[in-house]
């Protein structure tokens, strides 16, 4: 796993655990470290919404690898 899939694996892990915390008590863990609205809040927001975006093309290989290896199976 490179450095870069790793990485954004765990800032999509951060942000999972905050939308959890949003949805299960209504606290924002990143707004309460950084200040709702503040620049470095909304910098974590776009890491966290690039990194999904960047986690989909090693989900798209895994799922693609794993179809060809049932094929070869059969």
């Amino acid at each position: 796993m490179t450095f870069m899939n790793v990485l954004t694996l765990a800032l999509v892990i951060v942000g999972g655990l905050n939308w959890g915390l949003v949805g299960l008590f209504g606290f924002d863990l990143v707004a309460a470290i950084f200040g709702a609205g503040s620049l470095l809040a909304r910098a974590v927001y776009v890491l966290v919404g690039l990194s999904a975006a960047w986690q989909i093309m090693p989900l798209t290989s895994a799922l693609g690898s794993r179809e060809l290896a049932a094929e070869r199976k059969r």
